[in-house]
């Protein structure tokens, strides 16, 4: 057993995952790094000691029992869970498959569920805790993406529920919500296209993994349990309108 705290970050392998696993390790976190890719093309950064790697797939009940599992025979409890795991499959709706729908609902939505949920029941029991959700701007809506902004809206509801069921146990439950972020997805965007959503950021520019690491960091801190059901937006002001 360790006097550190205990976080699991879903979909840790590159990223903002990542960069919520490093900068929480970085805070003296022992970090359980979830995902279902076990490739690292970009790197170790320091307190990556303090990060110890499971393979899961959280769109299985079977991978996230045995995550918890692993947790539960490791290190006894869990402070810190942020769900960050989540794929996009765009298309226009009259273009998109019902398996589209289905993977990214699947993935985004219910695997996130079915994390919280264990969670949930280990934070209850032990009267602690803090869940951040990593939702996405995109819940207000963007073209193309009918599938993915349903799942980060439901994510958003999941949030705001869980906020009140775990509220009186001492566990807050926030969510945080990126917008335009240079990350290894939106570099495999045409450069035309990357440029034009930028030209529609009122910072004209893109946030860093590192700016969503900290917003984290910020509502998984022990002195944060006031603060519950909440979205933070990091996005460079485009919240502000939804077009």
């Amino acid at each position: 057993m360790t006097d550190k705290r205990i976080a699991l970050v879903t979909g840790a392998a590159r990223g903002i995952g990542k960069a919520v696993a490093e900068r929480l390790a970085d805070e003296g976190c022992l970090v359980v790094a979830a995902d279902l890719d076990d490739d690292d093309d970009e790197g170790r950064a320091p307190g990556a000691d303090r990060l110890v790697f499971q393979k899961t797939d959280i769109a299985r009940e079977t991978d996230v029992k045995a995550l918890f599992a692993f947790i539960d025979r490791t290190f006894g409890r869990l402070d810190v869970l942020v769900n960050n795991a989540g794929i996009i499959r765009d298309n226009l709706i009259w273009n998109m498959s019902a398996d589209d729908f289905d993977a990214v609902l699947n993935v985004n939505l219910r695997g996130a569920w079915l994390v919280c949920r264990e969670a949930a029941e280990r934070m209850k029991a032990q009267k602690s805790g803090r869940i951040v959700n990593i939702a996405s701007r995109a819940w207000l809506g963007n073209r193309g993406q009918t599938n993915y902004s349903a799942s980060k809206a439901g994510l958003i509801g999941l949030t705001r529920a869980l906020a009140l069921e775990l509220g009186r146990y001492g566990v807050s439950v926030n969510a945080v919500a990126p917008g335009l972020i240079d990350t290894p997805m939106t570099r495999r965007l045409e450069p035309e296209i990357l440029q034009k959503l930028i030209e529609a950021q009122p910072t004209r520019a893109m946030g860093t993994p590192q700016d969503v690491a900290r917003a984290v960091a910020f509502l998984a801190a022990a002195q944060t349990g006031f603060i519950t059901g909440q979205t933070l937006y990091v996005d460079g002001g485009k919240s502000i309108g939804a077009g």
